[in-house]
């Protein structure tokens, strides 16, 4: 479990990661400052980002109801990812923007959601400059060749290229061709031409047919090719300086919701990725993938698959305080009341720390732990008192109450916030767990 928030977290961490709660967002940095309850995975997660750094892949998979957390442990876990200078993507999964069942979109997904430590979203392009900059100096180190002759160093980094594709060429030959044909129009300064390439590489369709004939390839990436492409992303990735990629799949019980051919073609797409993971094929990947319960036990959901539903099988009938986190299922018990209040105290704590005047003290006197408790309380009972469906909705109002006790003097929370729900803030699942009341706090 993560310590409180301390004056060390920088103003930009801080601001960040409020600036996120006010909009009732998960933020996408800076977690690890108010993560409540990570304790019990801490370890295994480690386990597994060893494990991807070292050469190896895992496959695991998050389970939580709504508003219990899965959202914000992933990103949790990407951040401790790009700590390990792994690149992270997060692909949403959603029936007409990246339906699961067409891998060539969700290859493209990633490749526009790619991130690292030092590039934000898409860092494609960083990533294969840094590849041929590492091939270069590969290049050089062996003292056969001199910078001082372009000719021969491009021979030879080409030659390299072969040389650390050979494995993806075999089945994908046109991953290679278009990082020549990249390196091929950047070096030429046909920038527009280098673009398209970049572009086709990450999946994108309608890319300029002569741009495409510049590279040597030809059509739009498929399905069957989508996995060696991020065969090859994987080895420019680990030459590059990056040891793997977490890539998250999330909100893949949208799948119920689908044709039922459409579904059976994406159970069995999750199926193989799985076992080319466990096979060997994608060293250095870190695959996660996020669902209700109902998508792993509903008659809709992995169950509809048979050979999916034995490879992701757990038994959850235990206490969940004792369920094992190095199993393929993670399951996230949801907040309680208590957990809902260190949460608060928490975000109170990392405001305070960078509120403007005499404001620190006015949070700490008139947002005290009783009050924390108080709201939690107020905000769950607003949502019939599903304490699991309240965590983003009560940081989205706890930082609307310390914004106003920060920058109005005469503000005070008990005697002038009258805490409403209103329809058009409210998710759908909030929604349905709403009582159509106003909550008054007069008794805080």
């Amino acid at each position: 479990m993560t310590s409180p928030a301390e004056p060390t977290a920088s103003p930009a961490r801080r601001r960040e990661v409020i600036d996120a709660l006010r909009r009732g967002a998960v933020p996408a940095a800076g977690l690890d400052l108010f993560a409540v309850g990570m304790d019990r995975i801490n370890a295994a997660i480690g386990d597994d980002l060893t494990t991807v750094t070292t050469g190896g892949a895992v496959f695991k998979a998050i389970r939580g109801e709504y508003g219990s957390g899965k959202t914000f442990t992933t990103r949790w876990i990407a951040e401790r990812a790009k700590r390990a200078n792994l690149a992270v993507a997060e692909v949403q999964i959603s029936e007409n923007e990246t339906p699961l069942h067409r891998l060539e979109t969700v290859y493209r997904r990633l490749t526009e959601r790619l991130a690292t430590a030092t590039f934000p979203p898409s860092a494609l392009r960083a990533v294969v400059d840094g590849w041929f900059y590492a091939l270069e100096e590969d290049v050089l180190a062996g003292g056969d060749v001199s910078a001082d002759d372009p000719a021969v160093l491009d021979t030879a980094v080409g030659l390299l290229l072969e040389q650390r594709l050979a494995v993806v060429s075999r089945t994908a030959p046109a991953f290679a061709a278009a990082l020549r044909g990249y390196r091929t129009a950047t070096l030429a300064g046909e920038t527009a031409t280098a673009d398209a390439v970049l572009a086709w590489l990450g999946g994108q369709p309608h890319v300029a047919a002569a741009a495409r004939r510049a590279a040597g390839v030809r059509g739009d990436l498929d399905h069957f090719a989508a996995l060696s492409f991020l065969q090859g992303l994987l080895v420019v990735l680990r030459d590059s300086g990056h040891p793997g990629l977490l890539l998250v799949l999330d909100e893949v019980e949208t799948l119920q919701r689908v044709r039922s051919d459409a579904r059976d073609k994406a159970l069995n797409a999750l199926r193989q990725l799985i076992d080319e993971v466990h096979s060997g094929r994608f060293p250095g990947l870190y695959l996660l993938i996020t669902g209700t319960p109902a998508f792993y036990d509903g008659p809709q959901g992995v169950q509809r698959l048979a050979p999916l539903a034995q490879r992701l099988a757990v038994d959850f009938t235990a206490d969940p305080r004792f369920d094992n986190p190095r199993a393929v299922q993670i399951r996230l018990p949801g907040f309680t009341h208590e957990s809902l209040v260190e949460l608060g105290t928490r975000v109170r704590d990392l405001y305070a720390v960078g509120a403007t005047g005499t404001g620190a003290d006015r949070i700490a006197g008139l947002v005290d732990d009783d009050f924390v408790a108080q709201f939690a309380r107020a905000v769950a009972g607003g949502l019939g008192g599903r304490v699991g469906v309240a965590p983003r909705l009560f940081l989205k109002k706890l930082v609307d109450v310390l914004d106003r006790v920060d920058q109005v003097p005469d503000f005070r929370p008990r005697e002038h916030y009258p805490l409403t729900l209103n329809d058009t803030e409210l998710t759908d699942v909030e929604r349905n767990a709403a009582r159509a009341d106003d909550i008054a706090l007069d008794d805080l």
